[in-house]
């Protein structure tokens, strides 16, 4: 097994973690404040991760700032919202429907990348949203 597809695997798990902790977590807080305190979190655990492996190195061009930052921003409207449908959704439909991020991705990495889109591709893209579907449906 390639080391990017272990830490893709490890990535998944912890993504389902996220959402079942996160669901008991909101019982009776805002998804708000909760994505916020989620947010601290990860950021004290990541400084101490990176100060702790010796990969904190600033000193980096302004391309990587400016992407970086937009990556931020994505990723905190994500959670937001992810955490406001936790709130009030069954967490295998939120999950199901979160996870058609797969063929967004896949289109903007054709769009921006210029990455290939087989058939399997395009197969694979339709499976997940017929899946999100089917999982979404009661």
């Amino acid at each position: 097994m390639t080391t990017y597809i272990f830490y893709a695997l490890l990535s998944a798990l912890f993504a389902a973690l996220v959402a079942i902790f996160g669901k008991l977590g909101l019982e009776n807080v805002d998804s708000t404040l909760a994505t916020t305190i989620r947010a601290g979190v990860m950021f004290f655990f990541l400084l101490f991760f990176s100060l702790a492996t010796g990969k904190l190195d600033l000193n980096l061009n302004t391309r990587f700032w400016i992407f970086i930052m937009l990556s931020g921003v994505a990723g905190a409207l994500s959670w937001l919202f992810y955490f406001m449908a936790l709130k009030n959704g069954n967490v295998s439909t939120v999950v199901a429907i979160d996870r058609l991020s797969i063929v967004f991705a896949v289109l903007f990495a054709w769009f921006i990348f210029k990455e290939e889109v087989t058939i399997r591709t395009l197969i694979g893209a339709l499976l997940i949203v017929a899946g999100a579907i089917m999982v979404s449906l009661k």
